[in-house]
């Protein structure tokens, strides 16, 4: 780049002096600076803001206009501003830092069939949530504005969220292959237009909910129930859209407790699950421990 060279111009008694950029670097900006916190990306601008009497800095293409405060005179020290202008410039100091533009991946929603005929998995190629979250109806949904708008839709009986799909249950009078379209591209509407999924009551920090009393302490075999649950059966009711709770474990006749979310709700498949799957695992890894395993809502 050629030498630059500063021209300062400042009419008598003035608070405002010009230093303009010779060559022109032609940038194509027009911004005003009050105070240094704004200038965070304005390298230069900020450099100057560091002189005690500097009070605007205005950036218009290769011209800084510069107000002062009322302190001093600009015939005391407008040359001096100039050459420290001059040698920051030829030094290879940046006016302006370069804006990285950040390009958004396109959204993408498909729907995913799940065991339960009722129910459809919509996954999407981004996150949605840090909970694991249920909603049956409007009202659990106050503060979930797009659990909200999703049952406006009339046959829309409950919502499940996780990291990266929702699960929709329907009522029995409406068809899948109706109304599939429309939720998913509702979903992926909503998504691409960046609107709030969830208010702040849904801390991003809350714990998922492992237990139905997450402030009830556990004994010790109700926390291998749970970790059981957490590490092998998780995953896979996840797969389906769904989700599995512990509630609670009866010593007295080792019958276990649970409540099951999303698609796993109301499933005709869910008693063959529970008794063929998850009993069977938590009576092979608990022996004599777990005998019955049953859901409190199935």
């Amino acid at each position: 780049m050629d030498k630059v060279s500063i021209v300062a111009t400042c009419k008598k008694g003035a608070t405002v002096a010009k230093f303009s950029i010779t060559p022109p670097l032609y940038i194509s900006v027009s911004k005003t600076f009050i105070n240094i916190d704004q200038a965070t990306d304005a390298p230069l601008v900020k450099q100057l803001f560091f002189l005690p009497f500097v009070k605007k800095v205005a950036l218009e293409n290769s011209t800084l206009i510069v107000e002062r405060f009322e302190i001093l005179e600009w015939e005391e020290v407008i040359q001096e501003v100039a050459e420290q202008i001059e040698d920051y410039l030829n030094e290879g100091g940046a006016i302006l830092n370069e804006v990285k533009k950040v390009e958004k991946v396109p959204v993408t929603v498909y729907a995913e069939s799940t065991p339960n005929p009722s129910a459809m998995k919509f996954v999407a190629n981004k996150k949605i949530t840090d909970n694991t979250l249920s909603f049956e109806d409007t009202d659990s949904a106050q503060d979930a504005p797009l659990v909200k708008e999703l049952f406006n839709f009339p046959f829309v009986k409950e919502v499940f969220m996780d990291e990266n799909y929702i699960s929709i249950s329907k009522n029995d009078t409406t068809q899948w292959e109706e109304v599939v379209m429309e939720i998913r591209g509702f979903i992926k509407s909503y998504l691409e237009e960046e609107k709030t999924i969830l208010g702040p009551s849904f801390d991003s920090d809350n714990q998922r909910a492992n237990t139905t009393n997450p402030d009830q302490p556990l004994n010790d075999t109700e926390q291998e129930i749970v970790k059981i649950l957490e590490e092998y059966v998780k995953p896979a009711v996840a797969s389906d859209g769904g989700n599995i709770i512990f509630d609670s474990y009866e010593d007295a006749d080792k019958r276990v407790k649970v409540v099951l979310q999303g698609a796993c709700s109301g499933c005709p498949s869910s008693t063959f699950t529970l008794k063929n799957g998850i009993e069977n695992i938590l009576k092979e890894m608990l022996p004599g421990k777990v005998e019955l395993v049953e859901a409190v809502n199935g």
